[in-house]
């Protein structure tokens, strides 16, 4: 997607367990509870510039902020950055700093609320966080600093050309997994921050997970599974992230696509999935019997040429958002044990809540535009 951004969104990102979302833009910082929705905080133009990427840290008063867009405001973009582009396309690119935001901390001037900074030389195309550590991606490097408190450097990965900055976070207190592009063409690198030493290189933790470059990863709450697609983006695919073993193949559809984004229920019963296709596609984990299979499957033994295609599991159900429109999705609270619920954000500024049962049935509960929704509390 190569347009100007819509609504003048940048980029959009749930925090560690989905109940926040924050919305970067040309015009500053929103940030929205999910369940009910409403605007949280703003920061406006004035006091932060346009950004380019914004991350919160849980419910916290932090916030880890990347300039962007048309008109920054803390540093001066060099003219030979990179263009990064994030989920909502921008034409200009991301600062090679990250500065964070401390909400709690007083002060008249914006830059009283600037508490950290992290500068590099080339543009940051993603940053996560987690209650101990943040990590951040540039193109062909990732960084990895204790935080808040002190922050040291802790480890420095060389990676992979990763011009979309894929990279996820495992936010669990018990396991401190990193997951990134591996060296080698469709392969995943998991890191354990927890049993790696800084400054020492270990072997790497390495699944050939694609044939082609992966386009979207995503490691469930506790990081015991990797989700990935690759640029083609037909398929989807699970490991457990301990034994490296693939665990299942979900299909997102047959015509190439790129992903957006991939998220895990809470429980990781259940997988969705956004795509520049407007779908929304919803599979089960738990118990895969619920997700449909070809009609071929049906009819026994098929060539080799077709035998992987009508092995395939696709999605129990769906539903559609704007197509020219990306968006992030997640799964909500559940209303009843059989009732589950999927959350899509799209950068037209469009909310999107809809509820779906095991055997597939799938209804819209809730439509709403966030951007049209004024804050309820001062952020």
């Amino acid at each position: 997607m190569t347009q100007q951004p819509l609504r003048g969104v940048t980029s959009l990102r749930f925090n560690q367990d989905q109940s926040c979302f924050c919305c970067a833009m040309e015009t500053g910082v929103r940030i929205y509870n999910v369940e009910p929705l409403m605007e949280k905080g703003h920061l406006d133009h004035e006091q932060v510039g346009s950004m380019g990427l914004v991350e919160m840290l849980y419910r916290s008063n932090l916030l880890a902020l990347v300039g962007g867009g048309s008109s920054p405001k803390f540093s001066e973009i060099s003219a030979g950055l990179s263009l990064s582009l994030n989920l909502g396309p921008h034409n200009a690119p991301n600062f090679p700093a990250v500065l964070i935001w401390d909400d709690a901390r007083e002060g008249k001037d914006s830059k009283d609320k600037l508490v950290l900074e992290f500068t590099f030389t080339k543009a940051v195309l993603a940053v996560r966080m987690r209650h101990d550590k943040i990590v951040i991606v540039l193109r062909n490097r990732i960084y990895v600093y204790s935080f808040p408190d002190n922050p040291r450097k802790l480890f420095e990965f060389d990676t992979r050309d990763n011009p979309k900055g894929i990279c996820d976070l495992c936010p669990s207190l018990e396991k401190q997994l990193l997951v990134f592009p591996g060296h080698k063409c469709g392969s995943l690198q998991l890191v354990d921050l927890a049993s790696t030493k800084p400054g020492t290189s270990s072997a790497p933790f390495t699944i050939n997970a694609h044939q082609s470059d992966v386009a979207c990863v995503s490691l469930n709450q506790p990081g015991t599974v990797v989700a990935s697609a690759s640029q083609k983006g037909t398929l989807i695919r699970l490991f457990d992230t301990q034994s490296k073993e693939k665990l299942v193949e979900l299909r997102r559809g047959t015509d190439p696509a790129t992903l957006y984004c991939i998220n895990f229920s809470h429980d990781s019963s259940f997988l969705c999935a956004s795509s520049d296709k407007g779908t929304v596609h919803i599979f089960a984990l738990k118990d895969t019997r619920l997700n449909r299979r070809s009609a071929l499957a049906r009819v026994g033994k098929v060539g080799p040429m077709i035998g992987q295609y009508v092995d395939s599991q696709w999605s129990l159900a769906s539903f559609t958002v704007p197509a020219e429109s990306a968006c992030i999705c997640a799964f909500g609270r559940n209303t009843s044990k059989n009732v589950n619920s999927v959350i899509a954000i799209c950068v037209d500024g469009t909310f999107h809540k809809y509820v779906f049962t095991p055997d597939g049935n799938c209804n819209r509960e809730a439509f709403d535009v966030y951007l049209d929704i004024c804050d309820d509390d001062d952020f």
